[in-house]
């Protein structure tokens, strides 16, 4: 079987808007990295950058349940020791509110040269505001 190589210029990529007001965290983020990866499209090939941009508005309106606004935690070291800190969900919602959506979504993408790229495709915005009405997104039903 051979391998198949799209050529990049080929590949017509559209834009989605997907609303995660109200929506679990998680939901939204598989629901963008598949459109990131290209997964739902015909000529899907796990090696390529096959796939679309997603803009996801209202991140830090995601809901996340039972006690994960407290529980859930984050962590960041800054490689002094002693130098490692802990954050809840909510407290990390107030300093960085899109934070949380980027985090979920990039864990969900390739770990590598790929993976990088691919997240420089997806616009989060905490509020419903967003500069990119030009490229006529197509909303995206969860």
């Amino acid at each position: 079987m051979k391998t198949i190589f799209v050529n990049p210029a080929s590949i017509e990529k559209k834009w989605y808007l997907i609303d995660a007001e109200g929506q679990n965290l998680g939901k939204v983020a598989v629901k963008a990295a598949r459109i990131l990866r290209g997964k739902d499209k015909a000529e899907y090939v796990p090696h390529q950058d096959m796939g679309d941009y997603v803009i996801i508005i209202n991140a830090a309106k995601a809901a996340v349940t039972g006690n994960k606004m407290e529980d859930k935690k984050y962590y960041r070291h800054s490689m002094f020791p002693g130098g490692l800190r802990e954050e809840s969900y909510g407290e990390l919602l107030v300093r960085k509110p899109t934070y949380p959506m980027e985090h979920a979504v990039k864990g969900m993408l390739p770990h590598g040269k790929l993976g990088r790229k691919l997240f420089t495709n997806v616009k989060i915005y905490a509020d419903a505001n967003h500069p990119h009405m030009a490229q006529n997104p197509v909303k995206v039903e969860l």
